[in-house]
């Protein structure tokens, strides 16, 4: 191993000189380092306008087809008997409606044993709606077993068992229809007694659709909600009506769904112009793609919609482009757009199916340059990462030809320090020769 003397024979901090050279040295590297982080802050910056455009897409997805577009409300008159909502299929108009009941199935129970799990039943058969389910010798689980074993396939008896334990008889035999339009039949015979007796049974609940009053009209549900009853509107009733009571429904134009929505896109657009406006100061914020994009945004707000309608720009919607080129809406115009023509309004953001409206076309566009095939993020992110290559394959090799840098300089250093160390060893002989001679003369 080298003896790297540190400046012991000079007095000059050779290691200090030598890291100062290697710092110097070392430029290249540092520039190349500088590069890759840029190119990885840029690439950053890109994945963050990649989020934001994929949020104002997702908003203007929310406004680009028909159902989307519209939205209806429907307020009643109180909520104790039922709840109403509706989709982009309804049709304004006010109702009355009364809930006369609501869906029940047939229930028919058995008398009570002592245990459902005994093998206590003789010989015999039960026979729902026409079909006879033998039992012989089981218990009141095995009988539940068959019967339910009988209700699957095309033959199926479309009763369902259960048990239940009332807490005083002991174990008891549930019988359940399955629809509320059709009562079922039970019957049975023994041809062999046990120890328990024959099931027999006793009807506790009819069969019974949901029947309400809708206009006087009445209409009846195998289940307690009702589907386009009125067009577009879905009604879950819960609780009857008194007789003859009724409860006032009014179907009409949610304004503040469409304005909502608008407002949202409205916002995700200000947030994509924001951040172009964020990245000015970077030395990425000049690259064309924001520009490209914020002229793209900007011309959809201004293109004129060919189809049906009276409303064929955003404009006449209540939005305005500020000098900022931000967005602003104007709520009041906004509504009175939607509640005068919604058919206008619907046109021109999602189409009339002839021709694509503006959020349509938008949603396309965004769709593009999101894509993660070969989208703005997806084009920066491969060229980002050829380039990091070959800045680390640059570094690499500028570190090894450091390294021997070094080594060299450590070794000129050491030569020099051990060629001063020889000289002052001779210097000093010289000296205490000329002494020694001096001193002989004064002798």
């Amino acid at each position: 191993m080298a003896i790297t003397l540190g400046g012991l024979a000079t007095g000059m901090d050779t290691n200090a000189l030598i890291d100062q050279l290697m710092s110097i040295e070392r430029r290249p590297i540092t520039r190349l380092e500088s590069e890759r982080k840029y190119l990885s802050s840029r690439l950053d910056a890109f994945s963050s306008f990649d989020g934001k455009l994929k949020d104002l897409k997702a908003k203007i997805d929310a406004l680009d087809s028909d159902t989307e577009v519209r939205s209806y409300s429907v307020t009643t008159g109180s909520d104790e008997f039922f709840t109403a909502t509706a989709d982009s299929t309804a049709l304004p108009g006010s109702y009355q409606l009364e809930v006369k009941n609501l869906a029940q199935l047939q229930k028919d129970v058995s008398g009570g044993y002592a245990s459902k799990t005994e093998a206590a039943f003789g010989q015999g058969t039960i026979t729902i709606n026409g079909t006879a389910i033998a039992y012989d010798g089981d218990s009141l689980t095995g009988i539940m077993d068959k019967i339910n074993a009988a209700n699957t396939g095309d033959a199926a008896t479309g009763v369902s068992a259960s048990i239940i334990n009332d807490g005083v008889t002991g174990y008891r035999l549930v019988l359940t229809g399955g629809d509320p339009f059709s009562p079922f039949s039970v019957g049975g015979s023994e041809s062999v007694a046990g120890t328990y007796a024959a099931p027999t049974f006793s009807n506790v609940q009819a069969a019974k659709p949901a029947t309400i009053l809708l206009d006087n009209i009445e209409i009846q549900s195998a289940s307690n909600t009702f589907s386009n009853t009125i067009p577009g509107v879905t009604f879950t009733v819960g609780k009857a009506n008194a007789p003859g009571e009724t409860t006032g429904v009014t179907v009409a134009v949610d304004q503040k769904a469409i304005a909502d929505k608008l407002n949202a896109f409205v916002n995700a657009y200000n947030g994509v112009v924001q951040f172009v406006k964020d990245q000015a100061d970077a030395s990425w914020g000049k690259d064309s793609a924001f520009r490209s994009v914020t002229r793209r945004m900007q011309g959809f707000l201004t293109t004129a919609v060919s189809a049906a309608g009276s409303f064929n720009t955003l404009s006449q919607l209540g939005l305005k482009t500020e000098k900022d080129g931000t967005l602003t809406i104007d709520s009041t115009r906004l509504n009175d757009a939607t509640a005068q023509d919604l058919e206008s309004v619907v046109a021109l953001l999602a189409g009339d199916g002839t021709s694509s409206g503006i959020a349509k076309e938008f949603s396309g566009y965004l769709d593009a340059i999101t894509n993660s095939s070969d989208g703005i993020l997806a084009s920066r992110k491969t060229t980002t990462e050829t380039s990091t290559r070959k800045i680390d394959r640059d570094i690499d090799r500028l570190e090894v030809r450091m390294g021997q840098r070094e080594k060299v300089l450590r070794a000129q250093f050491t030569a020099m320090e051990n060629l001063v160390a020889a000289m002052n060893s001779q210097s000093n002989y010289l000296a205490q020769q000329m002494t020694a001679i001096a001193n002989l003369g004064g002798q």
